[in-house]
């Protein structure tokens, strides 16, 4: 079995929630918008993997908090993933894509759901609900 973990970022500053419109390339769900962050090398501390991942993908540096989900599915190429969902803030602001992505925003996290890939709704209704966003 092909297993592997990866992590994204809930990234959200001024109450407004980040998010990425994958290039149309890509071989997992290419064109949607979705949360920034991707796969681990294996052995990889989650932390350092995501502050890597989102940093490769939007040039942001990150704080990492507390967990808001984990996920279990598998990629349309048969790949087992563990996801781990961090709810984190931007140290810095100014993104700057990688060609895995084409666009950015900043969304208001009530107007996320409809927007974002709808595999990352519950996030959204479990942020908003420990947050009261």
């Amino acid at each position: 079995m092909d297993f592997r973990l990866a992590a994204k970022a809930f990234i959200v500053g001024n109450k407004k929630l980040l998010v990425l419109k994958r290039s149309n390339y890509t071989v997992q769900k290419p064109g949607i918008w979705e949360l920034p962050g991707g796969r681990l090398e294996l052995g990889e501390n989650p932390f350092e993997g995501l502050k890597r991942e989102v940093f490769e993908e939007t040039n942001l540096k990150i704080k990492i908090g507390a967990p808001l989900s984990v996920r279990h599915f598998n990629r349309v190429d048969g790949q087992v993933i563990t996801l781990i969902i961090f709810v984190c803030s931007p140290k810095t602001r100014k993104v700057k894509l990688s060609k895995e992505h084409t666009e950015f925003k900043w969304l208001e996290i009530k107007n996320a759901i409809g927007i974002i890939e709808k595999f990352y709704n519950d996030e959204i209704r479990e942020y908003k609900k420990r947050f009261k966003n």
